[in-house]
């Protein structure tokens, strides 16, 4: 039994497709209880990377430990294939240009894109062991699943969820669209931070005895080029704020904040002049320092004292917190960028600069006009698309929104009933819901699934209703999407179709598309509810821990909405793919590993060990090196498995097995070790603990049964009589071990455990043609024998003091061979008693060829584990050419002079 995993592996899993073994395993396991793990769609854009590795053989291990273990677990594989994901690698790969050719050709270009790469990591997850159903799997523009998503928004939109406004959103100008919460990610972003004076133009009478025309509200910002949509200067209306006198000229600046303020600007010389609550300078207005208009103080409860100057410059069309401000005092939303990042008229002179460009322009605007206060360089987290990973801007259009605060109470309530592993998930993902705004839903691209939205031609009004939606839910069951983009209005809708608002008959259709995240989101509805011997709520999601601001809120969010409990009974999360020294992957700093060619290196059963060897609930790290020795560890379990092998060719366990009562001791003592690691092991598999399974395995293999059980029975497995008692005692047990510990990895070295399985001897009952088919091995009752137990652990730890005593001896040249050695120990009171007791059985325990005790301290080294003193000697006799044993039998029969007694009379019964 040869290792070369990177050769065999790629043979079994043609083998695994053209018998159809996920096939045959369904049909074996029929009848059984359902178990459903849901799979969330990676993107259909690329080749497979390690953390599409760590998630799917994760999920193949979960799923191939449930069929073993009673249920019918299948695994549907699923794909995510429309939105920006797709766009992006089908225009950068393809190198079209998305302009130049029409809707529908640009998305077959999308679909044809998409569906190659199904194919591609299909056939690479086959690769990585990974069992399902790959004839029947799931992707986002399959027309059934298409259809169930416009149900779903159809349901949400006629309960009053979804609806359209104008707010500031997360706005990619590459892109040219709007993103979801979910697809930013944060990076650092150097910039200027500015103090910028906005000078009082209307007091309202508050600073009286004050020249007003030397006032000035001082905002603080990191975003210069916001400052054409400033329309107020929002305070919180709690805070005391000073009127600090800075030299004849006066600056309204939060109290607490005064002295970190005038460090900033360099202003030495100040004292403050008069305080004023918050609320009392309401309805101030300021002249803003570069446009002709003016900047109203508003109040507002999110200015903070954490940074800046507590005077929060307010761009109600850039930001979330500054449009729900200004809506209390209908202020007007200035839009000054448009959607190409581009500044327009509304920027006044600044028109037709790009957004980070204008920046500089801006600050020399600001020094002109002596508004520019102070001037900081500043490294910052800054929101960044996670396609393009540029900045984004915040920018207020009209889109379509979930009205999240109408369900998010059920939605922390359903978050309640889920089990979270890590338990602090529940903690992370209900923050997130709870701080979360409306989720914007709408999409300014072309590969997608179309809202499914008709507008008036004549007043605008949208159109969308339960008649509608069924129309078109069941257009895009039979058609696919793309249909929308075919057809014109009037084709899609029942003639005499009549405007609600003003009975006109003309309708044109939504050009937007969902958001990606809804397309995902919607998938519970659509693959558990929608197919047969799925169940609903899910029993595990897993993915990983940048899901829950992902795909776990969004089939949280959409579930709700539809007035239903969380879709899923647990979630597990796992950490992110680093390298050995705990960096992030990637190609520009070249530390990225390929799957595919650790499987072509070491084979894909190392890297599924990697999986389970460290605890996948945080970051996992990998690197050749860490590869290397995991290759270590997987070479002593199988080499535990290879020498039982060699040692039951001749084994059959229908008619060679000995009865437990009848096995010797230390036979029934590795039953017990058995015993207590599928407890542990199967204890590991149930709570996902796959680190404890693997350390367990590991420890048994090599300190239990090679250390130990499998070096002590050498001596009785090569010179016993082939079918005597004891022999077939001790290959009973090492037949029920490799049994067990084939079936317990099983879900983990799927190769490897199928190699040996078909090697290995069976009974008839258990002969199945795959070990997936055998299941889990039983707990049994009998073998926990704690007396044994606690015996066999005093042997170990006298044996441990020899092992020391004998390395000693060997060094120091006294013995050659432990075969060569005598062992003497002398001990007192309990201890001393208990090896008298046992002393026939210590040679055997040592490996030595004699072994006696004596009572008393007397010669030797003291032992550490035990305090039992030890001397080495050579043994007496001749050593037989048989056994290697030392004997004064050798010599006795005169047929074989070259034997001891007892390997004679073997060789005689033969």
């Amino acid at each position: 039994m040869r290792a070369n995993l990177p050769q065999k592996e790629p043979e079994m899993v043609k083998k695994w497709d053209s018998e159809g073994l996920y096939e045959q395993l369904m049909e074996e396991n029929k009848g059984k209880q359902e178990f459903t793990l849901h799979d969330g769609p990676p993107f259909a854009n690329g080749d497979i990377h390690l953390g599409h590795s760590l998630n799917k053989i994760l999920k193949d291990i979960i799923l191939r430990f449930k069929n073993m273990d009673g249920y019918r677990a299948q695994y549907i594989p699923g794909w995510d294939t429309h939105g920006l994901p797709i766009e992006v690698q089908a225009i950068k790969k393809l190198k079209i240009k998305k302009d130049e050719v029409s809707t529908s050709e640009f998305r077959k270009i999308c679909e044809d894109f998409a569906m190659k790469y199904i194919n591609n990591q299909a056939e690479q997850f086959k690769r990585l062991g990974v069992l399902a159903d790959y004839k029947h799997p799931y992707y986002t523009l399959q027309p059934q699943f298409e259809g169930r998503q416009i149900e779903v928004f159809g349901k949400m939109a006629n309960s009053g969820v979804i609806y359209k406004g104008m707010k500031p959103v997360y706005w990619c100008p590459d892109c040219e669209t709007a993103l979801a919460e979910a697809e930013i990610e944060y990076a650092e972003d150097k910039t200027n931070s500015i103090y910028v004076r906005f000078r009082v133009n209307d007091d309202k009478g508050v600073f009286k005895g004050f020249d007003k025309d030397k006032i000035f509200f001082v905002i603080w910002t990191t975003t210069t080029w916001t400052l054409p949509g400033n329309v107020a200067i929002c305070l919180n209306p709690d805070f005391i704020y000073a009127l600090v006198d800075v030299g004849g000229e006066y600056y309204v600046v939060a109290k607490d904040l005064v002295d970190t303020f005038c460090k900033a600007a360099n202003i030495e010389n100040y004292k403050i002049a008069a305080e004023f609550d918050g609320k009392d300078l309401e309805y101030i207005t300021c002249k803003h320092p570069f446009i002709d208009r003016d900047s109203l103080v508003i109040l507002g409860d999110h200015v903070t004292l954490d940074a800046g100057t507590g005077c929060v410059h307010t761009a109600p069309g850039h930001g979330a917190e500054d449009f729900v401000a200004c809506q209390n005092y209908d202020l007007p939303i200035i839009v000054p960028v448009d959607s190409k990042g581009v500044l327009n008229e509304e920027a006044g002179k600044f028109a037709g600069m790009y957004y980070e460009k204008s920046n500089s322009a801006i600050i020399d605007e600001l020094k002109s006009t002596n508004s520019l206060v102070a001037i900081e360089p500043i490294i910052h987290q800054y929101p960044h698309c996670w396609r393009c990973s540029s900045p984004i801007v915040f920018r207020a259009t009209e889109q379509w929104f979930a009205s999240v605060d109408k369900f998010k109470k059920a939605a922390v309530e359903a978050i309640k009933e889920v089990d979270w592993l890590p338990k602090w998930g529940e903690d992370r993902i209900t923050k997130m819901v709870e701080d979360r705004s409306d989720w914007c839903i709408s999409r300014q691209r072309k590969w997608g699934v179309p809202i499914p939205i008709f507008y008036c031609e004549e007043c605008g009004h949208e159109l969308i209703n339960e008649e509608t939606v069924k129309i078109i839910s069941k257009l895009f069951s039979e058609k696919g999407s793309g249909i929308w983009y075919e057809l014109d209005a009037s084709e899609i809708l029942p003639k005499g179709t009549k405007c609600e608002k003003c009975g006109c008959e003309h309708f044109t259709k939504e050009k937007d598309i969902m958001d990606v995240w809804f397309d995902s989101g919607s998938s519970h509805y659509a693959v558990l509810e929608g197919r047969d011997n799925l169940s609903w709520p899910a029993d595990v999601y897993l993915e990983g821990n940048d899901q829950y601001r992902g795909w776990f809120q969004s089939s949280l969010l959409t579930s709700v909405a539809l007035g239903k409990k969380a879709p899923y009974k647990k979630v597990i999360t796992h950490g992110m793919v680093v390298d050995g020294n705990g960096k992030k992957m990637s190609k520009s700093l070249g530390n990225g590993i390929d799957p595919l060619d650790v499987g072509k290196k070491f084979g894909i059963d190392i890297l599924r060990l990697w999986v389970v060897s460290s605890d996948y609930k945080t970051d996992v790290r990998i690197s050749n090196d860490i590869l290397k020795q995991l290759s270590e560890s997987y070479r002593k379990i199988r080499n535990t498995a290879r020498y039982i092998l060699g040692n039951t060719a001749d084994f059959n366990p229908d008619t060679d097995s000995v009865e437990y009562k009848d096995m010797l001791e230390i036979d029934r003592w590795a039953l017990y070790k058995l015993n207590a690691l599928c407890k542990k092991a199967l204890e590991a598999y149930r709570s996902y603990e796959f680190h404890s399974l693997q350390h367990a395995i590991h420890h048994f293999c090599v300190v239990d049964m090679s250390n130990f059980y499998l070096d002590i029975i050498k001596d009785r497995l090569y010179t016993e009589k082939a079918d005597s008692q004891a022999r077939r005692s001790a290959q009973t047990a090492m037949y029920k071990i490799l049994d067990a510990l084939v079936k317990l990895l099983a879900p983990v070295l799927c190769f490897t455990t199928e190699e040996i399985w078909n090697a290995m001897p069976h009974a008839k009952e258990d002969a199945k043609k795959h070990v997936m088919f055998a299941g889990m091995p039983k707990v049994c009752g009998e073998y926990d024998d704690s007396a044994l137990a606690e015996k066999y652990d005093r042997l170990i730890a006298i044996k441990n003091d020899v092992s020391k005593a004998l390395e000693s001896a060997r060094n120091e040249k006294i013995i050659g061979h432990s075969l060569n050695a005598k062992v003497e120990i002398s001990a007192e009171g309990d201890l001393y008693a208990f090896l008298k007791e046992n002393e026939n059985e210590l040679k055997t325990v040592f490996i030595t060829s004699d072994a006696c005790v004596h009572e008393g301290k007397g010669d030797g080294v003291k032992g550490e584990e035990t305090g039992a003193y030890i001397k080495i000697s050579v043994s007496d006799g001749e050593k037989c050419e048989r056994c290697w044993m030392y004997s004064t039998t050798v010599g006795e029969d005169k047929d074989h002079p070259t034997l001891c007694k007892r390997c004679a009379d073997v060789v005689k019964s033969l």
